[in-house]
């Protein structure tokens, strides 16, 4: 280790207790002091299991055979606690909610500090609300707070230690665009003023072109390369043999101007393709959506709330109508806290409005039981392991078709453990797998119920990117066997790229009823709701396509013309 490493790991391999693998085989890694890493690979590459080995997490709490040597800020952490590992490496997980402890934002941000007994525990906590932006909540309760705000809250935790290393498991999984890109900018200020070193756990490769400095790809427990982010970026055929494709812009840039340097931004895309020489021709017609077919929900007139803990009612939902059609995919959009959950739950039965009716295939699910309803509604919640109950992922998703004594229910099982690649952890517990491999075995659950209509919950939070791709295909095709899906989302790239329909909630309405087109072609809309349209939409708009298109592959279209004329 030299004295620019802030992490030095040598040989290390780490089993968990009854698994047939190890998780990580000879890592050899070096992360620079002061450096901005994201580690990148395929949902069970190894990525989670690495970082926890920086804070001693691995083997201390996760206890298994453990190899090789982790070195961090010069502390070997095998000779070291866990407690006095967090003083040099904070880590924010991917379940940020559960890091907060304490009631008030003030609170839990002074909480480490004030544990270990720090004489200046106010002036870190103060400081790092201040640097983050949060100081003007400190009052406040962290069960207010919005999903960005309480993953600031968690940071700042962090902060106040003023560890070495943060390690940020999946920043920007549970977060509306803008909040996503509110928590980048500000990794990137503490990594900027204070000289932190920052380790993401990322699949969103547009923030790692845009922030990241450098780039630890993981496959099979094995570190592949540690590159610049420039050079990481520019191996696509090997980055998408791992899950990762290319960023939209990067993708776009490659086919059009073959032999230029990687853009990492979409002003470096749109100047390369401007110092091409090509100019985007008319978008021909879209052709028209079919005409959807009868209704299979409905809510009319559904006021919604929730009493804060003085008594108050916050109404989430206030006398919205709408009706939901055969063969719709339709996508809820809005900021954290605009209730996207709340009316899912709503057509699920499980909750019941407070005025108004909410109607599932011509029945009021006030006059029955949710489970009533789960032979024609199907909800799947946007954390995984809510949803696990048995001691295998094949029992999983065989529970529901068996218990509807289904004749066919054994070959439903396979079909869907082999279209969601999850045959060979059929006989694993879902809570022993990774965040993404559970996603997958929830969806699962999902197919084989076969409902009228589905609904489902950030159903692409936390996966790599060829699963997310596999999970908006598998929506597409459902078409075939569910009657309407509806989809609570941030991903504005599954908006663009399934939906059909798309519903725009906030202030306690639905703002508008529009589809991915309509939405994207509206900056003040995006803006007012904190949405941030896919980068291959702000680039089109950039070089002056209209409409702006939704993909790459329509994208390059509008400059078939000029790339037929020899440019």
């Amino acid at each position: 280790m030299t004295v620019d490493d802030v992490i030095a790991i040598d040989g290390l391999a780490f089993r968990y207790p009854g698994a047939a693998e190890p998780t990580l085989k000879g890592v050899d890694l070096r992360i620079r002091r002061g450096d901005f890493t994201a580690v990148i690979g395929g949902n069970g590459s190894g990525k989670t299991t690495l970082c926890k080995a920086f804070n001693g997490l691995v083997p201390h709490f996760w206890s298994g055979e453990f190899e090789g040597r982790v070195d961090v800020d010069g502390i070997d952490t095998l000779d070291a606690t866990v407690a006095a590992l967090s003083h040099r490496v904070g880590y924010v997980y991917q379940d940020f909610g559960n890091q907060l402890v304490r009631p008030s934002v003030r609170d839990d941000v002074a909480f480490g500090p004030v544990n270990f007994g720090l004489a200046d525990h106010r002036e870190r906590s103060e400081a790092a609300m201040r640097l983050l932006g949060i100081d003007h909540l400190a009052k406040r309760y962290v069960w207010e707070l919005s999903g960005g705000q309480q993953h600031l809250t968690a940071l700042a935790g962090v902060l106040a230690m003023d560890p070495a290393v943060i390690v940020v498991d999946e920043p920007v999984a549970e977060l509306d665009p803008a909040r996503a890109e509110e928590t980048y900018r500000m990794l990137k200020r503490v990594n900027e003023e204070r000289g932190t070193t920052i380790v993401v756990i990322e699949h969103h490769a547009e923030f790692i072109a845009r922030y990241a400095r450098s780039v630890v790809l993981m496959s099979d427990g094995r570190v592949r390369w540690h590159l610049p982010v420039r050079e990481a970026l520019a191996r696509r055929a090997e980055l998408a043999v791992h899950g990762i494709p290319a960023p939209q812009i990067i993708a776009a840039a490659a086919e059009l101007t073959p032999g230029a340097p990687v853009p990492l931004t979409v002003a470096e895309a749109a100047q390369c393709i401007r110092d091409a020489g090509l100019a985007p021709g008319p978008r021909p017609p879209q052709p028209e959506a079919p005409a959807p077919g009868p209704v299979i929900a409905r809510l009319t007139g559904v006021t919604h709330g929730y009493k804060d803990v003085r008594g108050k009612v916050s109404t989430v939902l206030d006398a919205v109508d709408l009706a939901f059609r055969e063969g719709e995919r339709i996508a809820l959009v809005g900021s954290n806290g605009a209730g996207k959950s709340t009316l899912l739950r709503l057509l699920t039965g499980l909750n019941v409005p407070r005025k108004g009716t909410v109607e599932v295939d011509g029945t009021d699910t006030r006059t029955v039981k949710p489970a009533r309803l789960a032979d024609r509604v199907c909800y799947l919640y946007q954390h995984p392991e809510q949803m696990f109950l048995n001691d295998s992922v094949r029992q999983e998703i065989a529970m529901f078709p068996e218990q509807r004594r289904r004749p066919d229910a054994a070959a439903v099982v396979d079909d869907v453990l082999e279209r969601l690649r999850l045959t060979d952890f059929a006989d694993r517990d879902g809570r022993t797998l990774s965040g993404g491999q559970q996603r997958r075995t929830t969806l699962g659950i999902g197919l084989a119920m076969a409902p009228a209509l589905l609904l489902l919950d950030e159903p692409t939070a936390s996966l790599d990117t060829a699963t997310r791709n596999d999970v908006i295909a598998m929506l597409a095709a459902l078409a075939e066997r569910i009657r309407c899906v509806v989809v609570a989302t941030h991903d504005m790239q599954l908006v663009a790229e399934w939906a059909t329909r798309v519903l725009v909630l906030g202030e306690a309405r639905v703002l508008a009823d529009t589809t991915p087109a309509g939405l994207f072609d509206d900056a003040a809309l995006c803006e007012r709701v904190n949405l941030v349209p896919p980068q291959i939409n702000v680039l089109g708009r950039e070089l002056g396509i209209h409409p702006p298109p939704l993909s790459v592959a329509e994208f390059t279209a509008a400059f078939a013309p000029a790339l037929a004329g020899g440019r």
